[in-house]
């Protein structure tokens, strides 16, 4: 059946109407921005002609459209195909067309397809002249598109679907969120509801704010997340509140400092410090049911100049003339029309949807780190926020070193540790800040000892042999009355260690836990419960352990592996246990992996002997 000129990426059938007896109808959309329809009719003489190559709308179409019949199958299953119409509304590809046809009596088919031009358009036949009119266009207004979605772009609807009654429609697109539009019978008007989001490319990192109000999530798509709870009622559920920021690299790790502040790092061989705005912290307490905890000093918002790389901090408009007059300088920092923001734009009281996540969620910039001459592979900050450790691919011992940085003017204080002789892959300061871990890809381990009360760290101790291949994840244990520093190992060598401090500066393997596959991450929890404590370790083939220890022993007391749907289907890239007290006797442990997923459970009766 020719006509496209363009690849065919969607095909749907429905039934004209609920007869099963009556003619079907084929939607084809395609590369060329338009959908073509197409009907079956059983037996061997043709429907009535369609009205399609008369229709005046067309112009110049009607002289292409073929009306040539096909047939398929034989005798009773003989099936005559002629085309029905073309539909003309889409300035980009159409990716997907679906139909839906009601239960209701005499209900007509309506067909939704979903663009790269940013749009879903819904479709219905006129009764009155039988032509096939675009009654109903969602999403964004293709003028606002832009190169990154910081500015507006989305990338294009990829997918769009009915709800089983056709009172919802949701398409999913290239930032991997779900938006949902809803119709009111009364007033026949969709509007958006919240969606669902999620990262599209691999999670490489997570970092919990220090008191768990909101968890923050980085990855190969080039954004940072933050995940925060709602609470209404007796219901608590996890939305993406922010999306601070959106970045042109890789990113592979981040870490918090402070309630208001956290630093990332990316395949762009610099590291980027972000300060909390004032309308995401307004949000974040408002969504969990507290009051507003945050400080003058706190920018509104965060936006990227039109000429610019970095999010600038704003303040946002009375109104929206003022919002214009601001985005019409012609100053370099000038940010771009399409995201100007109005104080009524930034107040909500509802999880932002994706519109909004996309243009006003974005944190403004504080300060840049340089130094490494590769990607950053690893990042840790002190527990008191004072200090901050980097590390980046490496190679050679000469890259191979720790960078340390002061956060008070963002000083970096030399020299740098060596010790290592290729990637350090994690980093870990001790609870009391006196100790800073590292491990990496030559299979050792290192302890760095901090001197005095000042900003270095200086070579304690090291292991050469701590795994038998490469490490790639740390965690310190949580210290409680006489228990020393305690820290575990993952290894590619299938087996998470438990490292305990002897009498000496040094420490020995006092428990060998064996996991599925490589372990690729671990995480003790920040909680001792009586004289045990919780310890996750993830591996390479999606396998999450989590390990009841003995405080005293550090022998294993109870074992779990999470199972079923709730374990990833990719390799574990980290594993982060949240602070605080437990919500209604369950501690809450995130994971990041590479199926593209974060993952927040609730775990119950581990950690007690």
């Amino acid at each position: 059946m020719p006509g496209h000129e363009g690849w065919i990426r969607s095909l749907d059938f429905v039934h004209e109407t609920n007869d099963t007896a009556s003619d079907i109808l084929l939607a084809s959309a395609s590369q060329d921005k338009y959908i073509r329809l197409w009907r079956f009719h059983k037996g061997s003489e043709l429907p009535a002609m369609s009205s399609a190559a008369n229709d005046p709308s067309l112009g110049a179409f009607g002289k292409s459209l073929s009306n040539k019949p096909h047939y398929v199958g034989k005798d009773d299953s003989r099936h005559s195909i002629t085309f029905e119409a073309l539909l003309i509304g889409h300035e980009d590809w159409i990716y997907t067309a679906k139909w839906c046809l009601s239960d209701r009596p005499n209900a007509q088919p309506r067909l939704l397809s979903a663009s790269a031009d940013n749009s879903l358009a819904i479709w219905e036949r006129e009764q009155e002249s039988g032509y096939w009119v675009c009654t109903t266009r969602l999403g964004e207004i293709s003028t606002q598109k832009g190169s990154t979605s910081a500015t507006g772009s989305t990338g294009g609807f990829w997918i769009g679907l009915w709800s089983p009654d056709g009172s919802l429609v949701t398409s999913l697109g290239r930032t991997g969120s779900w938006r949902v539009w809803q119709q009111e019978a009364d007033s026949d008007r969709w509007l958006q509801q919240v969606g669902i989001s999620g990262h599209v490319k691999e999670v490489k990192d997570l970092a919990w704010s220090r008191d768990g109000s909101y968890l923050l999530s980085t990855g190969s798509d080039q954004t940072t997340r933050l995940l925060s709870q709602q609470v209404a009622d007796s219901d608590f559920t996890w939305h993406e509140v922010s999306r601070p920021q959106i970045h042109g690299y890789d990113l592979n790790c981040i870490d918090t400092l402070g309630a208001n502040r956290f630093i990332s790092g990316a395949d762009e061989k610099l590291l980027r410090v972000f300060d909390k705005p004032k309308a995401v912290a307004n949000l974040v307490a408002r969504l969990r049911g507290a009051a507003d905890t945050t400080t003058d000093d706190l920018p509104d918002a965060a936006n990227i100049p039109m000429l610019g790389l970095s999010n600038k901090a704003v303040t946002a408009a009375d109104n929206e003339e003022e919002a214009l007059d601001e985005t019409t300088s012609t100053d370099r920092d000038a940010a771009d029309p399409a995201t100007a923001i109005t104080k009524a734009t930034l107040d909500l009281d509802h999880p932002p949807l994706e519109d909004h996540l996309a243009r006003h969620t974005l944190w403004p910039e504080h300060e840049k780190l340089y130094g490494h001459g590769y990607e950053i592979s690893a990042v840790a900050a002190s527990q008191d926020g004072s200090l901050v450790a980097t590390a980046c691919r490496a190679s050679s011992i000469d890259h191979a070193v720790i960078r340390l940085y002061e956060t008070k003017d963002w000083r970096e204080i030399k020299p740098s540790l060596s010790a290592h002789s290729l990637t350090v892959t994690a980093l870990a300061f001790s609870g009391d800040d006196r100790y800073l871990l590292s491990v990496g890809r030559d299979r050792q381990w290192v302890v760095f000892e901090r001197q005095g009360d000042g900003n270095t760290y200086d070579l304690l101790t090291r292991n050469m042999k701590g795994h038998s291949r490469m490490i790639l994840g740390c965690s310190w244990a949580p210290r409680s009355g006489d228990a020393g520093h305690v820290f575990a190992t993952a290894g590619r060598d299938k087996s998470v260690k438990v490292w305990v401090k002897g009498a000496s500066d040094d420490w020995v393997c006092k428990t060998a836990i064996a996991t599925s596959s490589s372990a690729t991450a671990v995480s003790f929890d920040s909680v001792i419960d009586g004289s045990a404590v919780a310890l996750a370790c993830g591996s390479e083939d999606g396998n999450v352990l989590l390990v009841t220890l003995d405080t005293q022993t550090w022998d294993v007391v109870q074992k779990a592996e999470i199972g079923g749907h709730e374990r990833p289907s990719g390799a574990i890239n980290a594993l982060r246990w949240r602070p605080g007290a437990e919500e209604g006797g369950c501690r809450m442990l995130a994971i990041a992996s590479e199926d593209c997923s974060v993952r927040l459970l609730n775990v119950k009766g581990l950690g007690a002997k």
